[in-house]
């Protein structure tokens, strides 16, 4: 067990003789064994696959959920969509038609008809989106609220689209406008400096803010680039860093590992700090964050036996009794030994050395039970032989971003190509050596 770690992150001393001199991770995927590129090959594609069956030709809705084998199931709401999957589904275009899975004049076209529809059709208030809606008429189901997080991880995906197709005159300007038209001032609590988590049409702006370190980074960084309704650079400061502490394992944020990534997937944030007061390197701290998630479950092993150095990982997930919002730190409630696939498939970027080897000991141990058409089922219980049949969209995305990251980083270079992102992190982020 480690000691003497700072309050934020490893040291350098002790991060490299935990990750064996990792190198730079945009030049780690150049290190991949041909079978380690092989297998993120196959599991990405399959991810890829879920996006393209299960997102609508003409909105890019995206189913939020699905059985892994593709089958439908009776009597199951099969087209409800979550707005945030647009985003994930928009960068598995960009993914897909630079590795030439499918012919990449036909995602060029998906991802123009995606925009023009959210340009024109779908319903928005002041460029804000709902949470869940209708795949194929994008009406609001479940009362769902107009969700900031859920309309930025929309528009990372528009950015990167933008990005990678910049040479497509009709494509930048959609993405274009559809960034703009964003009113994030509307949503900011000038009163505190925080912006509200939603809005809805029963009782109005929420009161509920993001007040703590989560997954709203990549939100908070696209208010402050905004063409045309900027927040404060300082609104970055204003959510509390949360310290937590998991054996012997320090870092900020205290909820489960998801927050860590999603931001990330996007975001190009290895070699950069922000100011004073915190001067944090982000990236770092989701590494120690990686590493202290598996650290949690081994800490398990006198319960649930199962959990090793090469099978662990919680975060938000299904289980047996349900959806579960589990994995912080040290959190026990309701855990009940789940592994949960995403939890390191989605820290590949991150803790390549520790991540890419549970994964892969998942599919060899697991294969038939828990991998099929788009790849790792969304969580499994080896203690219980429970295995869910089902994906969750969110979680299928996340190893996809975290994978290309780690394997190209082309993710991290198209939306970090967009002259409003670069505004933004340079009233941000300080590079240092």
């Amino acid at each position: 067990m480690l000691c003497g770690i700072s309050d934020l992150t490893l040291s350098r001393r002790h991060f490299l003789s935990l990750a064996a001199a990792l190198p730079g991770i945009l030049a780690y995927g150049d290190r991949l064994s041909t079978s380690d590129d092989a297998f993120l090959e196959d599991l990405s594609h399959r991810a890829f696959r879920f996006f393209w069956e299960h997102g609508g030709s003409n909105t890019g809705l995206v189913l939020d959920r699905v059985r892994n084998d593709g089958t439908i199931v009776p009597g199951r709401n099969l087209e409800v969509a979550s707005t945030a999957l647009t985003g994930f589904g928009l960068t598995a275009m960009c993914i897909a038609a630079d590795r030439r899975w499918i012919d990449p004049n036909q995602i060029r076209e998906r991802v123009r008809s995606t925009l023009r529809y959210f340009v024109r059709d779908q319903e928005h208030v002041r460029g804000w989106y709902y949470h869940f809606v209708n795949r194929k008429n994008g009406e609001r189901v479940w009362n769902s609220e107009i969700s900031t997080i859920d309309t930025a991880m929309f528009l990372a995906g528009v950015i990167t689209a933008q990005q990678y197709y910049s040479n497509d005159a009709e494509i930048f300007d959609l993405a274009s406008v559809l960034y703009r038209r964003v009113d994030f001032e509307w949503l900011l609590n000038r009163a505190t400096g925080l912006l509200r988590m939603g809005w809805d049409p029963e009782t109005g702006l929420f009161r509920s803010e993001w007040k703590a370190y989560d997954e709203e980074a990549l939100l908070l960084l696209l208010g402050i680039g905004s063409p045309t309704h900027p927040i404060p650079a300082k609104s970055w400061y204003k959510p509390e860093r949360q310290k937590a502490e998991v054996y012997g394992y320090r870092y900020v944020g205290r909820g489960p590992l998801f927050t860590q990534q999603y931001s990330q997937a996007w975001v190009p944030m290895n070699g950069l700090r922000d100011g004073q007061p915190f001067a944090m390197d982000y990236f770092q701290n989701s590494v120690v964050a990686t590493y202290a998630n598996r650290a949690y479950c081994l800490s398990l092993r006198g319960i649930f036996p199962h959990y090793s150095e090469r099978l662990w990982g919680i975060t938000a997930s299904d289980s047996e009794i349900g959806y579960i919002g589990w994995g912080g730190p040290k959190s026990r409630k309701d855990l009940d030994g789940t592994v949960v696939p995403c939890a390191a498939g989605g820290s590949l970027m991150f803790a390549p050395e520790i991540c890419l080897p549970a994964l892969r000991y998942m599919k060899k141990q697991f294969g038939p039970y828990i991998y099929g058409r788009y790849g790792f089922v969304d969580a499994f219980n080896p203690g219980t032989l429970w295995a869910n049949p089902d994906v969750v969209g969110v979680n299928v995305g996340i190893m996809l971003l975290s994978a290309e990251n780690l394997r190209s980083g082309r993710v991290w270079r198209w939306f970090g190509q967009s002259r409003d992102v670069q505004r933004a992190m340079r009233q941000i982020f300080q590079r240092y050596s």
